[in-house]
């Protein structure tokens, strides 16, 4: 019997508005000059069936973080469809999905409510989390006093304690010190070794998403340019990127 889907994407598009000008007057926006229309996705499909661990890899600008963010629900297809089959799911990204104002410790709640636990759950976890982000009394602080390596490990902290159905994971297992990243590292490997667990991971890393990765999507120009075994998908990509030095 085949797997069931968690995860469906079915001919997506996504648009910017990119502004290149702009100037103010004392009664607000005067002049807006250069606003041009970016595809970042261009007709992409795919399937992911539940369990499954699948890398996203593409050079800057591919479109891999914006497919991400429309999988979590940030932002909505200008085309195209998202299906998530009634999984829970979780964004593990650098600067998306915090308060700034508030500390680490309102930002659990706050997240932890956002994915469906209730208080009591949260507080359950609570001190797990707070013990694995390695935060001491800056746990109390306001996040828009972190550096991107604490804004990290309270991420993280928070995606690997409160556990979803399906984790998108953009870059962050690259942050933070050495001693931290392995710690990452390790959780993650024993977050996907839950055979219901659907795990999206994008990344530079070419080492990492072999090692964690059964598949491998490639994302060129918003277009998929390959998808299918991981060791193959980044051997392509490798030789395509070695052609651009």
């Amino acid at each position: 019997m085949d797997k069931k889907i968690a995860i469906t994407v079915k001919n997506l598009d996504i648009y910017y508005k990119d502004i290149k000008r702009f100037s103010f007057a004392r009664s607000g926006l005067n002049h807006l000059r250069g606003v041009k229309t970016f595809h970042a996705v261009k007709d992409v499909s795919f399937e992911i069936p539940k369990g499954q661990i699948v890398g996203i890899c593409g050079k800057n600008g591919s479109g891999k973080s914006t497919l991400l963010r429309a999988i979590a629900g940030i932002f909505s297809p200008d085309k195209g469809r998202i299906n998530l089959h009634k999984n829970s799911v979780s964004l593990l990204s650098i600067g998306v999905g915090f308060q700034k104002k508030l500390s680490g410790y309102e930002n659990i709640f706050l997240s932890g409510l956002l994915l469906g636990y209730s208080e009591k759950e949260i507080k359950d976890r609570l001190n797990e989390t707070i013990e694995f982000s390695e935060l001491g009394d800056f746990i109390y602080k306001p996040v828009n006093s972190y550096s991107s390596g604490m804004y990290s490990k309270l991420a993280f902290s928070i995606t690997a304690i409160l556990e979803t159905d399906i984790m998108l994971i953009d870059e962050v297992l690259s942050v933070g010190d050495i001693r931290f990243r392995q710690k990452s590292y390790n959780k993650m490997k024993e977050l996907i070794s839950d055979e219901n667990r659907t795990v999206l991971i994008v990344s530079h890393s070419i080492g990492t998403l072999k090692k964690l990765c059964d598949r491998v999507i490639w994302l060129n120009e918003g277009k998929v340019e390959a998808d299918g075994k991981a060791s193959e998908v980044l051997n392509k990509y490798e030789a395509y990127m070695k052609t651009l030095d």
